[in-house]
């Protein structure tokens, strides 16, 4: 449980400053801390194959964030870079967190979602049940929309090579 709370501050920390921060490099590195938080919850339920593809898989795609931040964005831009917060744009943003919260809020209880958890059997998942799961193409399966995300991170690096060419 200790180990849980230390985790739970460190990814509410890092998603907070992650957000509020106006250097771009900043963010990227707070990012990070949430995505290695995560994986730190993963190891921490035991699911070690979840939690070392959570750290190959996003800290090699925050890796990919410094490199294209770097290349798109001149070096004057990165240091100089600042946004100024309006309060109105902070109170909309404040609002509309609220509203995602009652509607969060009013999914579980009108689904009785935290019944059903204590119902569930403790019965643990086995690795090829997770495998067969994630490959396969049968409904309730994911190797489709693993294929679209791969074409669309494709087409991704594809736009950032072209917008950080330098024009002759």
């Amino acid at each position: 449980m200790i180990m849980f709370v230390i985790l739970a501050v460190v990814i509410l920390g890092s998603a907070l400053v992650c957000v509020t921060t106006k250097r771009i490099m900043r963010a990227a590195t707070f990012l990070l801390f949430v995505l290695f938080g995560v994986a730190g919850l993963y190891f921490l339920l035991d699911y070690t194959f979840l939690g070392a593809a959570q750290i190959s898989v996003y800290a090699g795609g925050i890796t990919m964030i410094y490199v294209f931040a770097i290349q798109l964005v001149s070096k004057r831009t990165l240091q100089g870079l600042v946004e100024r917060m309006k309060g109105c744009r902070v109170a909309y943003g404040v609002l509309m967190t609220l509203v995602g919260l009652v509607t969060v809020i009013a999914i579980f209880l009108k689904n009785k979602f935290l019944c059903m958890a204590q119902q569930l059997p403790d019965a643990e998942i086995s690795m090829e049940k997770v495998g067969h799961t994630l490959m396969g193409a049968d409904k309730y399966q994911y190797v489709l929309p693993f294929e679209f995300i791969s074409v669309f991170l494709l087409a991704c690096i594809i736009g950032g090579i072209v917008v950080s060419r330098k024009d002759k």
